[in-house]
C-alpha cells in the first residue's frame, strides 16, 4: 500500500516486510545489542531489522498539508478587552485571526476551514452550545480544535460546566484573561497539542480509503474479538453491512469454531502473529475456509489492544457438503469425506496449519492454486492444474515408475528388464500398493471370533488395573510401580491379545511372551525417560488411537500388529543420550550409522536382530516372504520416523498430502499415513 502526501512517497511496512509478518517472535530485538550505548540514532541512521514484532515497527506519519498560517476564528458576541488579547497575542505568533458573531460562526467555517476556534462562552445570551454542535456537525470538523473561553467564578461555583462544554463538542476550557504573554503560552501549547493532534488523526482517513479499496479482506477487533472496523472486501465475502458487523464479536457473525478462536486469539495475546486456514460463515449461512493472518497491535501499554485479520481473497474455498457413510471398507475405496464429518476433519487440519511452518512444497502448491484462480473459464488449463496438484501431493515425489506409454518394452527388451528390477527390488521402499494383505490365506487367523484369553499369571491388582488398558487416562506409572518395573510386558500381553496378534501374526502366545521379556529386558531401567515404562505408554496411546472407528475402517490387522511391535520396541536398548551427543562424542553407534538418524536405526536393526536371533522368540517367522517384507519394512518406517528432529517434516508432509484431498485415499498414502502413525503417539502422552 503506497501512500503520497506533499510530494512525499509513504509505503506500508506491511509491503517492504512481508516476509517478517509471518515468523514466530519469541526471539528477542536484537538490534538494540549492535546500538551504540549512548548516541541516540536518527530515524535515517536506524539500522534496519527484519526481525522486529508488529508493535516494535515504526510507521511514517502521515504529514498533513502545508498550510502557511495557523487560521483562527474568533465567534464573540462583541470585542472585549479578553478576546482583543487573544487577537494581538495570536497575530504576534503569526496566526491569521477572523473574528465574527454567533450566527456568522458557520459560515466562515465552511468558508475557511480554521484550525482553532476559540467561542465566548461568558455570556448567558450566547448560544454557544448550539454554534459549537452545528460546527462539529460539517463536514471537516474532525481536524478543527473548539475552545471554550469561560470566566473563573463559573469554573469555581460548578462543577459541571466543563463537563457540560466537553460534551457540546468543545476541546478545551480556558479561563479569561487580559495578559498578552499568557494566551501566547496558551496558543503554543494549543498548537504543538490538539490543533497538530487533530490535524493528523485527519489524515489517516487516506489509510481508511486505501483499505476500504483494497482486494484484501481486512478485520480490526478489539482484544476481545469485537469488530471495529471491516472493508468493503469484507462486507462483498460475507455478505454483510458494515453496520451489522461492528460491535459484534468474530464468534458471533463470522467464525465457525469457538476453539479455533482460542487458539487463535491465545497467541494473539501474547503478542505472536498468527496464520492458518480458518473457518468461517457467510450470512447465508454457508461455510468457507480461508488463509488468515492475524496481526497483534498495541496502542498502549505493553499488551495487544486490537487485533488486524488480513484475508487473501484467493485463498477462499466454498466448503462442500458432507458426504454418506462409506459404502465399502475395502482398502483401495476408502473415502476419507465419508468417515466421519467433513467439518471435523477439516478443522483438525486447520490447526495444524496453524503452526509456523510451511513447506517449499506447499508455497508451490498454493502458487498453483492461485494460478488456477486467476484462469477464468479455462477448464482445461484449471484441469491440468488439478492433476499437478495431485500428483505433488503424493508421498513420493521422487521414486520413479515406469511410463505407460513407455517404448523401452518393445524396443529395448534387455534395458526394460534391467530398469524393472531395478524398481521392482526397491519397491518395498517406495511402493505398498502391491502388499498383500494380512486377510488373505497365508496368515493364519483364529476361526473363532473371541480372542483367547491369556494363559500368563499375573497379581491381581495388575490384571485389576488391565481391565482399563485402552482408556486414554490409563495409569501408566501405577502399573509401573504394581509390576516391579515391567510394564511392557504386561500391558504389551494384555493390548496385543485384545488386537489379537498372535493370530495375524501365526504364531503361539508363548513366542509372542518370550519376545515382550526379551525386548523389555533391553531397555535401560536406569533411564528416567527412554525406559520401559515410556515404551509401555507410547504403545497404549497407539491402542487407543487403533480403537477409534476412523483408523479400524482404514487399517487392517496386520497393519495394527506392526503398529503395536514398533511402538513397544521404539526405543530399546536407549542409552539415555541423543544422537547429537553419541555423534559429537563418536560412539560406535554413531560411526556404525554415519551420524544419521543413530539411535532409531539402532533400536530398528535390534528389534529385528532380537526376534530374527532366536526361534523361541521369532513372532515373524510363519509370514510368508512378502508379508514379512512388508511387515519389516512398515516397521522401520515408524521406528525412523520417530526421530525428534524429523518431526515437524512428517507434520508438513502429512498437512501437505491429506489437507486437500477430494478423491479417494489410495493404498499408498494409507501406508504412508500409519508410517507416522508412533511419532504421534510418542509426543501425545505423559511420559
Amino acid at each position: 500500500m503506497i501512500i503520497q502526501a506533499n510530494d512525499k512517497v509513504y509505503m506500508d511496512p506491511d509491503m517492504m516486510e512481508n516476509e517478517m509478518m509471518m515468523m514466530d517472535y519469541d526471539e528477542p530485538n536484537k538490534s538494540l545489542v549492535n546500538r551504540k550505548p549512548s548516541l541516540p540514532l536518527t530515524p535515517e541512521d536506524e539500522p534496519l531489522e527484519n526481525n522486529r514484532s508488529p508493535h516494535d515497527l515504526k510507521h511514517d506519519t502521515l504529514i498533513p498539508p502545508a498550510k502557511s498560517s495557523i487560521q483562527v476564528l474568533l465567534v464573540v458576541s462583541y470585542m472585549d478587552t479578553t478576546f482583543d488579547s487573544l487577537k494581538r497575542a495570536s497575530e504576534k505568533l503569526g496566526f491569521d485571526v477572523t473574528s465574527c458573531e454567533t450566527g456568522d460562526a458557520l459560515e466562515e467555517f465552511q468558508s475557511k476551514s480554521h484550525d482553532l476556534i476559540f467561542i465566548d462562552t461568558r455570556s448567558p445570551k450566547l448560544d454557544y452550545d448550539t454554534v459549537c454542535r452545528s460546527i462539529r456537525n460539517t463536514k471537516g470538523s474532525q481536524s478543527v480544535a473548539i475552545v471554550a473561553v469561560t470566566k473563573k467564578s463559573d469554573i469555581e461555583k460548578d462543577e459541571i460546566v466543563i463537563p457540560s462544554l466537553l460534551d457540546s463538542g468543545f476541546n478545551r476550557c480556558l479561563i479569561e484573561t487580559t495578559n498578552i504573554v499568557q494566551w501566547m503560552n496558551e496558543l503554543i501549547q494549543l498548537k504543538h497539542g490538539e490543533v497538530r493532534l487533530l490535524s493528523q488523526q485527519a489524515t489517516t482517513q487516506a489509510l481508511f480509503a486505501a483499505l476500504d479499496k483494497c482486494r484484501d479482506i481486512v478485520i480490526i477487533t478489539d482484544d476481545n474479538s469485537r469488530m471495529q472496523y471491516v472493508n468493503s472486501a469484507a462486507e462483498n465475502c460475507f455478505g454483510y453491512r458494515y453496520e451489522d458487523l461492528l460491535g459484534r464479536t468474530l464468534t458471533e457473525q463470522l467464525a465457525v469454531d469457538q476453539l479455533q478462536i482460542d487458539i487463535m486469539t491465545a497467541r494473539l495475546t501474547r503478542g505472536r502473529v498468527w496464520a492458518g486456514l480458518l473457518a468461517m460463515k457467510r450470512k447465508t449461512t454457508e461455510s468457507i475456509t480461508v488463509m488468515c493472518t492475524g496481526i497483534p497491535i498495541i496502542c498502549a501499554a505493553k499488551v495487544p489492544t486490537h487485533y488486524a485479520f488480513v484475508i487473501e481473497p484467493s485463498t477462499v474455498s466454498i466448503d462442500s457438503a458432507p458426504r454418506g457413510s462409506a459404502t465399502t471398507l475395502k482398502r483401495n475405496s476408502i473415502d476419507v469425506r465419508s468417515i466421519g464429518s467433513d467439518y471435523t476433519r477439516r478443522t483438525s487440519l486447520a490447526k495444524l496449519s496453524a503452526l509456523p511452518l510451511e513447506a517449499p512444497i506447499t508455497k508451490v502448491i498454493h502458487l498453483i492454486a492461485q494460478a488456477q484462480d486467476s484462469a477464468g473459464n479455462n477448464n482445461q488449463l484449471i484441469g491440468l492444474l488439478d492433476k499437478v496438484i495431485e500428483t505433488l501431493r503424493c508421498t513420493e515425489l521422487y521414486s520413479p515408475q515406469m511410463k505407460a506409454d513407455s517404448r523401452t518394452a518393445s524396443d529395448e527388451p534387455v534395458a526394460s528388464d534391467l530398469i524393472g528390477a531395478l524398481i521392482s527390488s526397491n519397491q518395498h521402499l517406495t511402493n505398498f500398493a502391491s502388499r498383500r494383505s494380512s486377510n488373505d490365506s497365508s496368515v493364519y487367523r483364529v476361526p473363532s471370533a473371541k480372542i483367547p484369553s491369556s494363559k500368563m499369571k499375573m497379581p491381581t491388582h495388575v490384571k485389576d488395573l488391565l481391565e482399563t488398558g485402552l482408556s486414554w487416562d490409563f495409569d501408566i506409572i501405577r502399573l509401573e510401580e504394581l509390576s516391579n518395573k515391567r510394564p511392557l510386558l504386561y500391558l504389551g500381553m494384555h493390548i496385543m491379545l485384545h488386537f489379537d496378534v498372535p493370530g495375524t501374526l501365526n504364531i503361539e502366545e508363548r513366542v509372542l511372551y518370550n519376545f515382550l521379556v526379551l525386548v523389555e529386558s533391553k531397555y535401560h531401567t536406569d533411564n528416567s525417560y527412554h525406559n520401559s515404562t515410556h515404551a509401555a505408554d507410547v504403545m497404549q496411546a497407539v491402542a487407543g488411537y487403533l480403537e477409534r472407528d476412523r483408523l479400524k475402517a482404514i487399517m487392517d490387522p496386520l497393519d495394527e500388529a506392526v503398529s503395536l511391535i514398533a511402538a513397544a520396541c521404539h526405543d530399546v536398548d536407549h542409552p539415555g543420550r541423543s544422537s547429537a551427543f553419541l555423534s559429537n562424542c563418536d560412539n560406535p553407534l554413531a560411526i556404525l550409522y554415519n551420524d544419521i538418524t543413530v539411535l532409531e536405526n539402532h533400536h530398528a536393526a535390534l528389534t529385528f536382530k532380537l526376534a530374527l536371533g532366536d526361534d523361541r522368540v521369532n513372532i515373524f517367522k510363519n509370514l510368508d516372504r512378502d508379508m514379512y517384507k512388508t511387515a519389516r519394512q512398515n516397521i522401520v518406517d515408524m521406528i525412523l520416523a520417530t526421530e525428534m528432529t524429523k518431526h515437524f517434516e512428517h507434520l508438513a508432509k502429512f498437512v501437505n498430502v491429506f489437507s486437500g484431498k477430494t478423491s479417494m485415499v489410495s493404498e499408498h498414502e494409507v501406508s504412508y499415513m500409519f508410517s507416522v502413525f508412533v511419532t504421534f503417539s510418542t509426543y501425545s502422552k505423559r511420559t
